[in-house]
């Protein structure tokens, strides 16, 4: 097997490892947009993989892909994105232009490979399931995105809800537990002290 594969933009050629799970316009952010080193949250990668989950059923839905193998595993890589299985290979950095079309190719560019693994076909196969062509079918950026950020800001704002919830709880068996302490209390002095 090839240690690496080419791809092919509008731009040119690249070359990347065999088996990468993201594509050529991933490789490209990374090489345009490297300013924190830090990947985008792996909430937003599951939170795309719920939205790209919603749009491949409804494309199913609409008879877009008559080849029901396909479909599926379509789907199964938006399930395993959301269920937190594929955020290791979303690796855009947080920070970039174009408002996150980055994000959303490499998502796209993603599950795309990861549905070619599970139709037994090497990443980068794009005739057979396409980042633009099926992943990323009746969607843009401006939709899936801002969508997917609103999921993930509600998703960690219920965890951090619960975590503010458990800390308040502790606070207050604290102050039960050491109700009985006395504790000095400073006063003002009226007159000169």
């Amino acid at each position: 097997m090839a240690a690496v594969r080419t791809e092919r933009d509008l731009i040119g050629e690249m070359q990347l490892p065999a088996d990468c799970m993201y594509g050529i316009h991933t490789a490209r952010a990374l090489d345009n947009f490297p300013l924190t080193g830090r990947p985008v949250h792996p909430e937003l990668a599951r939170a795309f993989g719920a939205v790209k989950l919603a749009c491949a059923l409804t494309n199913r839905e609409l008879g877009v892909w008559r080849d029901e193998k396909k479909a599926g595993a379509i789907e199964r890589s938006c399930r395993e994105m959301a269920d937190g299985l594929l955020t290791q290979y979303i690796v855009v950095d947080c920070l970039q232009g174009g408002a996150g079309t980055s994000t959303n190719m490499n998502v796209n560019e993603v599950l795309a490979n990861r549905a070619l693994q599970i139709l037994g076909q090497t990443p980068g196969s794009y005739q057979i399931v396409s980042p633009f062509d099926d992943i990323n079918l009746h969607q843009s950026t401006n939709d899936t995105y801002p969508t997917a950020l609103k999921l993930a800001a509600i998703r960690l704002l219920h965890r951090l809800e619960s975590h503010v919830v458990g800390l308040q709880e502790s606070f207050q068996a604290k102050e039960k537990q050491f109700t009985h302490v006395v504790k000095s209390v400073a006063r003002k002095c009226k007159t000169r002290c």
